[in-house]
């Protein structure tokens, strides 16, 4: 793979948390993002993977 770098790593592991069901403090202390706004940047949600509340 050409052009892989840790940030990729990093961002799709942290849209697989969100979708596994972590919370975003949880996520948050496995990314070590430093701020809930930085780390929002970084998340894809599908609604169809959203659990209606």
């Amino acid at each position: 793979m050409e052009d892989l770098n840790f940030h990729d790593l990093r961002h799709e592991a942290t849209s697989r948390l969100f979708e596994a069901g972590y919370e975003i403090v949880e996520v948050q202390q496995f990314t070590l993002h430093e701020s809930w706004e930085v780390l929002t940047r970084y998340t894809h949600f599908r609604p169809e993977t959203l659990e209606l509340r």
